[in-house]
């Protein structure tokens, strides 16, 4: 392999992609290819790397088994994204180009989410925002399953999709519907995929219960986004086995922190303990931080099958009514867990930190712990607000619980000055009866203690990348782009029709820029308008092994550390620390070869965690906004769009208060002004205006809440 100026491995994939670039006259077949790019590849594992290539929109295929880059020959390759009206759009592999509109006729047969190859029907440009193009080819199917309810007709049944962006029921014959009964929710394979003249055929693999029984909602969903609820036998006898191993007899190249004064403190109705802390001053100038983290990865081996498992699964889901693992329970709430009293072996980051907020000094290391309390988030918030009861009861560390939130505030000032954005988005918090039912939704409420635990695991994860940095090791790497800057003038000119100056320039904007536009928005109507229209603006965080600092934190470099029980990543960060402490270069080598791979796994893993943990707080606000039809409710303006505009309430729930629903005047929309004005009267609805609104419809199917302005309804 050969190696650029930024010491990235130029691949096959590169050699091949510049020679088509280069190509002179005809397009070559896969021998002149071959020929050309001078490998000693056989011919069989050349076409299996170019069919590769053809999926991730690299290369294409012609009807005459010619081969080209596909948009110089007008197609481009991407992820279809169907409209329940039918369309669809293709959501391009290359960002250089937009969105390109397909017709329903022109789908052929593709279903939401396949990675099709498109020819353009009009020539794309950036910015251009009417291409359009027809399916060519169906390069891979995104669903194999589908989850939906069954109606039995006399010679079989159909599967009604529960995504309304498959427009197409699945038919299924009499002999393929396996015992599942009409209104059964079901999970059914596809076993002929539609056309434009034929719909699907399928068979039932899958009968999750009535669309009535508790649980099966959500079900639905899990078994839809096709995540992993179960272990196999294999994995769960593995984990018994391990659970039973005694932490102290591990103690070899350990420190020995069993005396130390560590605590957790987490939610009331979490199960496994990541993390624990402990506090001491050594001076009146500096304090000794330590962060214990559950040494997962000294009883989860690379490539065993626990630990294959994980990294399929690469993180925890977190839903309303339940918790799908990333390692089983024995490891996850037992071993593994930080439980109070019990000795735990730990990878502890020690580090001395000045009145600055600076760590001056720092030691990772493998430990062992005792727990001496395990804390909730909410007594700790009493103990601090100096209520009398707390006191008591957390007489014996007290005074370590407020040396962690003096420490806190410190690091929390130096973050805040360096230029982190404090982006404070209110978090639903949804409660469930026992059968399912929502009864009540609010805002998450934060107080200092979750501020402190926050504080010290951002202080740990950095100094750890930074430890693995200067150590040249590699590091699975949290990382946050710079803002595109065509958004980021987006954002100055909604915030400058706020009232708001974006100062700077947009090609190199400064978080600590836009921070000081939000604190100028404190306690403002548009303040969380404001914060939230900013969220969508930036780049998602994800992983990557090379580090390009986080911009949301203005970190010039960070990582995940702090939570290997419900994280991959962090278990590759531990599995790193600890080859440099045991100077195994070995394993140092071999995960520079897997650790790209890796952190592109984990960052689809996590985005497809988001999706489903989204989908069910929608589906459970939904339904909970079902049972308060026709109330009244105070919302703030959070979109305005030329077919109405967006709601939110204080419990932060969200719906969509249509045109059809303003009827004192006719209103026309204006972009630049993030308004809605009536032509008559001249009434104005903007982002952040403070509106009363009636709840008239919750469409839990189709997770949809429609508001109307209180006193039209």
């Amino acid at each position: 392999m050969m190696k650029n100026n930024q010491n990235e491995e130029t691949t096959m994939e590169d050699i091949i992609v510049n020679a088509l670039e280069n190509w002179q006259g005809r397009m070559p077949d896969e021998m002149q290819l071959l020929s050309a790019i001078e490998s000693e590849m056989d011919i069989k594992s050349f076409r299996k790397l170019l069919k590769k290539m053809e999926k991730h929109g690299e290369v294409m295929q012609t009807q005459k088994g010619k081969w080209a880059i596909p948009i110089k020959i007008g197609y481009l390759t991407g992820v279809v994204d169907r409209n329940i009206k039918g369309f669809g759009f293709l959501r391009p592999f290359d960002t250089d180009f937009e969105d390109v509109y397909i017709a329903s006729s022109n789908l052929k047969g593709a279903m939401d989410g396949d990675t099709v190859l498109v020819s353009l029907l009009t020539k794309p440009f950036k910015g251009e925002k009417k291409t359009e193009g027809v399916v060519y080819k169906i390069l891979k199917r995104s669903q194999k399953t589908i989850v939906g309810k069954l109606e039995i007709i006399p010679s079989g049944g159909f599967v009604v999709p529960d995504n309304n962006k498959n427009p197409h029921d699945i038919y299924i014959p009499r002999g393929n519907i396996n015992g599942a009964q009409d209104g059964d929710k079901v999970v059914a394979r596809i076993t002929s995929f539609p056309t434009n003249k034929r719909s699907p055929v399928g068979e039932i693999v899958e009968t999750l219960g009535s669309a009535s029984d508790i649980g099966v909602d959500v079900l639905s969903i899990i078994k839809a986004l096709d995540l992993r609820e179960t272990f196999k036998n294999k994995v769960l006898e593995l984990s018994d086995e391990i659970s039973r191993q005694n932490p102290a007899d591990s103690m070899e190249g350990r420190l020995d922190l069993r005396d130390e004064i560590t605590v957790t403190i987490d939610g009331a109705d979490s199960k496994d303990f990541d993390d624990a802390v402990s506090i001491s001053k050594i001076s009146d100038k500096l304090y000794r931080l330590g962060v214990h983290i559950a040494d997962v990865s000294h009883y989860v081996v690379p490539n065993e099958p626990i630990d294959k498992e994980a990294y399929i699964r690469a993180t925890s889901i977190y839903l309303i009514d339940r918790v799908i693992p990333m390692l089983p329970e024995s490891l996850s709430n037992g071993i593994c867990s930080l439980n109070p009293g019990v000795d735990r072996l730990c990878l502890s980051c020690v580090m001395d930190i000045n009145l600055n907020g600076e760590v001056v000094s720092y030691n990772v290391a493998k430990t062992i712990i005792n727990s001496k309390a395990r804390l909730t988030y909410d007594q700790v918030n009493l103990l601090f607000e100096g209520d009398e009861a707390a006191k008591k009861e957390l007489k014996n560390i007290e005074k370590k619980l407020f040396e962690m939130n003096a420490l806190a505030k410190i690091l929390q000032k130096k973050r805040i000055q360096r230029g982190a954005l404090e982006l404070d988005i209110d978090e639903a918090h949804i409660l469930l009866d026992q059968k399912g039912v929502p009864f009540e939704v609010s805002a998450r409420v934060r107080g200092d203690s979750h501020k402190l635990i926050e504080e010290f695991m951002l202080c740990a994860n950095e100094t750890v990348a930074s430890h693995l940095s200067k150590n040249k090791a590699p590091c699975m790497y949290r990382i946050h782009e710079q803002p595109d800057p065509e958004k980021m003038k987006e954002f100055g000119r909604f915030a400058n029709n706020l009232g708001y100056k974006l100062m700077g320039s947009s090609e190199d904007i400064t978080p600590k820029q836009l921070q000081n536009l939000l604190n100028d928005a404190k306690d403002k109507p548009e303040e969380d308008v404001l914060h939230r229209v900013l969220l969508r603006t930036l780049q998602k965080a994800r992983y990557s092994p090379v580090n390009e600092g986080h911009y949301g934190l203005a970190s010039d470099m960070y990582c995940h550390f702090t939570s290997p029980i419900r994280r991959y990543p962090d278990l590759v960060v531990h599995r790193a620390c600890k080859a440099l402490i045991d100077n195994d270069a070995a394993y140092i080598s071999y995960l520079r070869t897997i650790i790209d791979q890796q952190s592109q796994h984990c960052s689809e893993k996590e985005r497809d965690a988001m999706e489903a943990e989204r989908k069910v707080d929608d589906l459970k606000m939904t339904e909970f906004m079902s049972y308060h039809l026709n109330e009244e409710f105070d919302a703030i303006i959070s979109g305005v769009t030329e077919f109405g505009f967006f709601v939110e309430l204080s419990n932060t729930i969200e719906g969509l208060v249509h045109m059809n629903e303003l009827t004192d005047d006719y209103y026309v929309y204006y972009e630049e002004g993030y308004m809605l004005q009536g032509t008559h009267k001249g009434k104005i609805y903007k982002l952040g205006d403070k509106v009363k609104v009636v709840c008239i419809r919750a469409d839990v199917a189709d997770c949809r809440i429609d508001f109307t302005l209180a006193g039209t309804a």
